[in-house]
This record gives structure tokens, C-alpha cells and sequence, in this order.
């Protein structure tokens, strides 16, 4: 079966970095979008970053454009999503995604982030 899992959250100061992975497994990594999302307490949950087959095209929130970059390793089917000058507003719930894949959106448990002095 599909199965998404994150690692790699954590408390860090603010300015920080974090680099959050997401080892997939029971699809063709290699074939699918792969996305990350976040929700913080009390707000919806928002895209923050796409990656597409092969890595060729990559979009941003605009609230983490030039601080946080998606990558992909498709040999170990894994996404990544390095997190630099972190800032106490990206403190929230983040969850890697795919899908649809035969209608299905699938997504990992989530792992928590929180940016604090």
C-alpha cells in the first residue's frame, strides 16, 4: 500500500534551518508530483512547495520563496524540503503529499515544526 512517512521536524531557533524528508513507498516515486504542505494551529492547511517529475519544475508559497527548496531523489524515493532562516510563522504541522492516484490523495502522518527562541 501507498505509504508516506516524514522526519527530520523539531524545535529550532529562529534563523534556523531544518531539512524534512519523506520516504515513500507502494507507488512509482519516480512518476508523481510529490508536494508538502503545512497547518498551523488554528489555520488551514496550505501548500507550501511542488515538485514535479524529474525536478524540472518546482513552485513556492510565497511566504517561503528564497528560504525553503524541494528536492527529490527518485533512486531512494524520497522528497525533501530544506527549511533556512526559519522564522517563528512557519511553526506548524508538515505533511507530505501525492495523489491523485487512482482518485486518492495520499498523505504521511505529519511531522511537527516549531521555530522558537
Amino acid at each position: 500500500q501507498v505509504q508516506l512517512v516524514e522526519s527530520g521536524g523539531g524545535l529550532v531557533q529562529p534563523g534556523g534551518s531544518l531539512r524534512l524528508a519523506c520516504a515513500t513507498s507502494g507507488f512509482t516515486f519516480s512518476g508523481r508530483t510529490m508536494r508538502w504542505y503545512r497547518q498551523a494551529p488554528g489555520k488551514e492547511r496550505e501548500l507550501v512547495a511542488t515538485i514535479s517529475i524529474f525536478g524540472s519544475t518546482t513552485n513556492y508559497a510565497d511566504s517561503v520563496k528564497g528560504r525553503f527548496t524541494i528536492s527529490r531523489d527518485d533512486a531512494k524515493k524520497t522528497v525533501y524540503l530544506q527549511m533556512n532562516s526559519l522564522k517563528p510563522e512557519d511553526t506548524a504541522v508538515y505533511y507530505c503529499n501525492t495523489g491523485p492516484i487512482t482518485g486518492v490523495n495520499y498523505w504521511g502522518q505529519g511531522i511537527q515544526v516549531t521555530v522558537s527562541s
